[in-house]
């Protein structure tokens, strides 16, 4: 989809060059439109991925590309663009954003308008927005202002679309990759100016006690209005809200930010600017909040008037802060690699390098071992190796040598054979580091064997770390694997983002100063749901952050016990209370719904499922059980000109009432629970499916369309009752099959002109 999505980029930039604007006026060529034809395609297909919100016309007809405001009456060009070109609007006054931060959790709402300067002005044109949210980027909302219609989306069950007429057929956001989302509004006038505003929550990464934001806000050149000159102001405001109570070290920003306010574990900022040209840096923001120990404390919140669990929430949060006394396990480190055949080229490398790079940080006195998989399994080693300078360099040689991708993907059999591995560690951290591209059969049987297998000779039972590679390998059987290993989970959706990924995930697994983590206070709760289910253990790279609901009366000290590294008992006490000016639902929402969503995948529970989209629907974030909608609702003085429309279509047929609001579906914006049939076929990742092929999505949902059309509108029944035609009658039916052409295949409107 990325590749895709940056040809039609590609082709619409050279579509622009249609325009004209007049003497000695000439669009800044892009960086992407200067780059050497020599470059890698995959380099190439990146730099012309948004970076930044965008808005780009949809051009299925070259000859539509026109200056709306002086038109060039250019020779007419033949043919059309499939897929569409996509050209990228200008923008015009003020771009905003409003970020509020806490712990590790950031909301971001950015509003900006747009111009829609290459279509001619009579005619009209669909406009994609591309949203770039930054790591784990969730959309939570969209507002769009258009002449004479507006459109919010809304979240709703799955099954409730599938009953619901008003909802227009067919998917029309997607993932282009990871988490840049993308959508259409339909039939935008050419020169007519459009606002948005759209609403997404993003992830702040944490290392060596700093917090670190970064928000896609680098706009390419050719966003920039040409011509006369024209007001450029950036507006950005910043919030933190650090959660602790602790002063807050602000480390550095990528924009020129003016603090507003300073409390205690509080701080504003503001940047607001009149620019020559929008943005073209990513606007990213580092603060700390210093400890000299272990900072830990629990938020609790009562629930809302109208929510769906009256029992009260808690947030339970452990910074690792900056003793340089508390020491990291031991570790013992088996790698599992998929070498099946999607494997085969860059994922393969990227990998082989992530592997090599984690090789490198182990400590002499640390252990591994490497076991290739795909339908066989292909062993480094019969024994733990130390990890020595030898020992990496024959593993080394052995990854370059010995290995090549092919195959299918057998991931029960690998690890089985790690466990008997670890099967005898003692007093250090057995660690299982899975990777893989592909989805298998027996997931769920993989699950209920490792929950029966974690025990160890040790002190210390199994862990797991799991990555995915791409959106075939199920992301939730993966996680639940790292739940029930109390390890962690993260996913690379390109090979180019898989060693680096996998050294981060890699960093955190291995930098354990705190293991075997217990929370007394909830025994002591009438009843309790912790999320994740097993406490997994506190690392230098990582916050720990347990949440859930309870009934009961919870203490105002809590104690938090655990082992050190040098295996004596460690306890802290926390203090509990209740959550001020922060929303503990809001902050912890995306990892509960994906927590859950596992834990529903596994045990198949509809009631879970139920619950996950109920939770999504309150707190706004998506998951695999809601589809987002975005409801079009036409403007008072638009409204007075359709209401002859609805009066003709209610007549036509009562039973099925015509409403001036519509629907529009978005979708789903989640990766779903692998897919089988392409890790069996050994696609590759980031190759579209056939199942997924925008064409044949497109004939599916016309053929739908089509076998409703008589039942829909029934038009040829009422043109058979009238004996004559007027061309008032005319008017008013070509306006009714244009409102219902949005859900209705255009036959109907083919066959009324025919009959007319």
């Amino acid at each position: 989809m990325a590749r895709e999505f940056a040809t039609c980029v590609e082709y619409g930039l050279s579509l622009s060059k249609r325009i004209y604007y007049g003497k000695e006026m000439t669009p800044a060529a892009s960086a992407a439109m200067t780059r050497s034809m020599s470059s890698k395609s995959s380099e190439l297909a990146e730099s012309y991925l948004p970076t930044a919100l965008m808005a780009y016309a949809v051009v299925s007809e070259p000859e539509l590309v026109d200056n709306p405001d002086v038109p060039s009456y250019q020779p007419y060009v033949h043919g059309r663009c499939e897929p569409p070109a996509l050209i990228p609007l200008q923008m015009h006054g003020a771009v905003a954003m409003e970020i509020d931060c806490c712990f590790d959790h950031a909301n971001v709402c950015f509003s900006g308008a747009w111009r829609v300067h290459c279509i001619k002005a009579s005619r009209k044109c669909d406009v994609r927005i591309a949203v770039p949210m930054g790591e784990q980027g969730s959309l939570l909302g969209v507002e769009v202002d258009v002449t004479g219609r507006s459109y919010h989306s809304q979240l709703i069950q799955a099954e409730d679309a599938n009953d619901n007429e008003k909802v227009r057929r067919g998917w029309n956001g997607r993932l282009i990759k990871g988490s840049m989302y993308s959508f259409e509004i339909p039939e935008v006038g050419g020169g007519s100016t459009f606002s948005i505003k759209v609403t997404w929550s993003q992830k702040l990464l944490y290392h060596e006690g700093q917090f670190s934001l970064n928000v896609p806000f680098s706009f390419p050149s050719s966003v920039n209005p040409i011509g006369k000159k024209i007001s450029k102001r950036e507006k950005i405001l910043l919030n933190v809200n650090s959660g602790v109570g602790k002063e807050i070290l602000c480390r550095c920003t990528s924009h020129a930010l003016k603090e507003l306010r300073r409390e205690v574990g509080k701080m504003g900022f503001l940047y607001d600017a009149e620019v020559l040209t929008w943005s073209s840096a990513d606007f990213s923001f580092s603060y700390n909040v210093y400890s000299k120990d272990l900072l830990g404390g629990v938020l609790l919140q009562s629930p809302f008037l109208r929510d769906f669990d009256d029992r009260q929430m808690f947030c339970c949060y452990l910074f690792p802060g900056d003793n340089q006394g508390m020491k990291a396990f031991r570790k013992e480190v088996v790698f599992l690699m998929d070498i099946s055949g999607s494997m085969k080229g860059n994922p393969f490398e990227s990998a082989k390098n992530g592997i090599l790079s984690s090789l490198q940080k182990l400590n002499p006195e640390d252990s591994f071992n490497i076991i290739a998989f795909n339908v066989e399994t292909y062993l480094f080693s019969s024994l733990m190796e130390q990890a020595t300078k030898e020992a990496i360099l024959k593993a080394t040689q052995w990854l370059n040598d010995k290995l090549t991708a092919a195959g299918g993907t057998n991931i029960l059999a690998p690890l089985k054979q790690a466990l008997k591995l670890l099967a005898e560690t003692t007093d250090s951290i057995p660690l299982i580091f899975l990777i893989t591209d592909g989805a298998v059969e027996d997931e769920r049987d993989i699950c209920n064997f490792v929950k029966g297998s974690l025990t160890s000779g040790g002190s210390i039972s199994l862990r797991i770390c799991t990555f995915g590679i791409g959106t075939y390998c199920n992301h939730y059987f993966l996680r639940m694997l790292a739940q029930i290993g109390r390890g962690h989970f993260d996913t690379a959706y390109d090979a180019d983002s898989v060693d680096f990924r996998m050294q981060r995930l890699f960093a955190a697994a291995s930098s354990i100063i705190l293991a075997n983590i217990t929370v007394d206070a909830l025994e002591s709760l009438d009843s309790v749901e912790l999320l994740p289910f097993c406490i997994p253990d506190l690392s230098c790279g990582c916050p720990l952050i347990l949440s859930g609901r309870y009934s009961g009366n919870f203490p105002d000290s809590v104690k938090l016990s655990g082992i050190l590294a040098d295996m004596r008992k460690f306890t802290i006490d926390i203090k509990a209370q209740k959550a001020k000016d922060l929303p503990v639902d809001r902050v912890v929402a995306r990892r509960q719904i994906d927590l859950l969503t596992a834990n529903a995948w596994l045990s198949g529970s509809k009631e879970l499922e139920q619950k996950v989209a109920k939770m999504s629907i309150q707190t706004g974030v998506p998951s695999e059980y809601t589809l987002m909608v975005l409801h079009h609702t036409l403007r008072e003085e638009k409204a007075s000109e359709t209401i002859l429309i609805r009066d003709v279509f209610n007549k036509i047929n009562p039973l099925k009432k015509m409403d001036l609001q519509m629907k529009i579906m978005l979708g789903n914006q989640c990766v779903g629970f692998g897919n089988l049939s392409a890790t069996a076929e050994n696609i590759p990742p980031g190759t579209e499916t056939r199942s997924s092929d925008a064409t044949e999505m497109l004939f599916n949902a016309a053929s739908n369309c089509c076998s409703r059309v008589v039942d829909r509108c029934c038009c040829m029944c009422f043109i058979q009752t009238c004996s004559y035609m007027n061309n008032q009658c005319a008017i008013v039916l070509s306006q009714l099959c244009a409102a219902l052409a949005c859900f209705e295949c255009i036959n109907c409107c083919i066959e009324l002109c025919e009959c007319g």
